[in-house]
């Protein structure tokens, strides 16, 4: 059995090495697809070159994984950080940048809000109920399309896999969730989240506009299972933050 290991996806590598965008392939996530909606998807960046992935859930305020936030276990610095906003592309997105202190990780989850000045996007519906086994939902991301150097081919447009909610006592989840805890747990449908993709949205499968954002997705085994963060477990804590 191969062994999977829990993947903190803001990994050194995107912040060590050189630009990872010009042998970026267009249309994948590991075996996914090219996403042709995703207007609240944001593009985070750590000196200029690719990192995370994230969601605007309000018109100042994103949301995305708190271990994008640091290096070696320290904080990165605000003005180090950037986003790009309003395109699939992110070539072609707006730059905006973090407003100074404004960043608040939750207590309870691998989550963290980051206000920014007002940007012209659509926001993310925050879903009220939880995910239930059996239940498929969308990744989104502009993450590593391959294995092995992930920096070598991070998307410059937006991709998306679907993924199926699994019971978070089913075997394969072990090391990802636990009953009980504030993430939950997907197996593979079509593609699979990498590197750069986290704090990624994954959403409900719905008409445009109509969709919510379930998660903030965490980690994945490249392969076969991946995790997110439950927003409708966090929804107290968003609004106390974004509301202010």
């Amino acid at each position: 059995m191969v062994r999977r290991v829990r993947v903190l996806l803001l990994s050194a590598l995107l912040l060590v090495t050189g630009s990872v965008m010009s042998s970026a392939p267009a249309s994948a996530v590991i075996g996914g697809s090219k996403s042709t909606y995703g207007p609240w998807a944001v593009r985070m960046l750590v000196d200029g070159k690719p990192a995370c992935t994230g969601t605007a859930v309000t018109p100042q305020w994103i949301i995305s994984a708190s271990h994008c936030f640091f290096e070696q276990g320290q904080p990165v610095a605000d003005k180090r950080i950037s986003f790009r906003v309003g395109s699939l592309d992110m070539r072609k997105g707006t730059t905006v940048r973090p407003v100074p202190g404004g960043r608040v990780g939750s207590a309870h989850a691998d989550m963290m809000l980051i206000k920014v000045p007002p940007m012209k996007v659509r926001t993310a519906r925050l879903a009220t109920a939880g995910v239930h086994p059996g239940q498929v939902v969308r990744q989104y991301g502009w993450g590593a399309t391959c294995t092995g150097d992930e920096n070598t081919c991070q998307s410059s447009v937006l991709k998306q896999s679907d993924l199926r909610i699994v019971r978070p006592d089913d075997p394969r989840c072990d090391g990802y969730t636990a009953p009980g805890s504030s993430d939950f747990c997907m197996e593979k449908v079509s593609g699979i989240p990498a590197g750069g993709d986290s704090g990624g949205p994954v959403m409900s499968i719905a008409p445009r506009g109509t969709e919510t954002l379930l998660g903030v997705f965490d980690g994945s085994d490249r392969q076969e299972i991946a995790e997110a963060g439950e927003i409708s477990q966090q929804l107290a804590w968003i609004h106390s933050v974004t509301r202010r």
